[in-house]
């Protein structure tokens, strides 16, 4: 779209009304501010008081501490709150890392899918055996979490395996389930303790 060119009489119109114009404030030079004017206090007595504010601190009046978002305790919090099942001796022994397994199963880089049935089969046929300390390493876990808005769990296997020996057909054949010691395993492998065969 082009521009219109502005005729003569336009802007002789435009020079005259420029010539006769006024400023709105003559004492102010250059722009006239966009601000509205200030209201003129005819009496300075009767202008009302300047209300001061209080320092404020954010939380100033908050009562106690908030109530922390992590709900669920870490996973050696859960399994050491478990109550003792086994003799206390022996399970003091074998915290310690006193008691060697008997047998191991080592699940590092499976599936759930492959991980959750080669953990069944090797739990029965080491009950079967009369075995009754075993060693089950699942791995730490890779730190998979990408930051976003939930937060995903370091170590699937580690957090699956303790479920699994609580949940049927293993629950009756477990008496206890423990975090191994540092020279088995330490957080990435756990003591299951076995029943006696009846």
């Amino acid at each position: 779209m082009s521009r219109r060119r502005i005729k003569p009489e336009e802007l002789e119109l435009w020079q005259q009304v420029a010539r006769t114009a006024q400023r709105l404030r003559p004492e102010t030079p250059g722009r006239v501010s966009p601000l509205p004017p200030e209201p003129m206090i005819r009496n300075p007595r009767s202008a009302p008081p300047t209300p001061r504010l209080e320092d404020f601190q954010i939380g100033q009046r908050a009562l106690g501490t908030p109530p922390a978002h992590d709900l669920l305790p870490g996973l050696s919090e859960r399994v050491a709150t478990v109550p003792v099942q086994m003799d206390k001796k022996a399970f003091q022994r074998m915290k310690r890392g006193k008691l060697l397994p008997e047998a191991k199963i080592d699940l590092h880089g499976m599936t759930m899918d492959r991980a959750h049935p080669a953990l069944t089969g090797f739990i029965l046929r080491s009950h079967a055996a009369g075995l009754r300390l075993v060693l089950v390493v699942t791995g730490k876990g890779k730190d998979r979490d990408t930051g976003g808005p939930i937060p995903v769990r370091h170590g699937v296997l580690r957090h699956n395996v303790p479920q699994w020996l609580r949940m049927p057909p293993l629950a009756p054949l477990v008496l206890q389930i423990t975090e191994a010691h540092l020279k088995h395993g330490g957080g990435g492998a756990y003591y299951v303790y076995l029943r006696r065969q009846k």
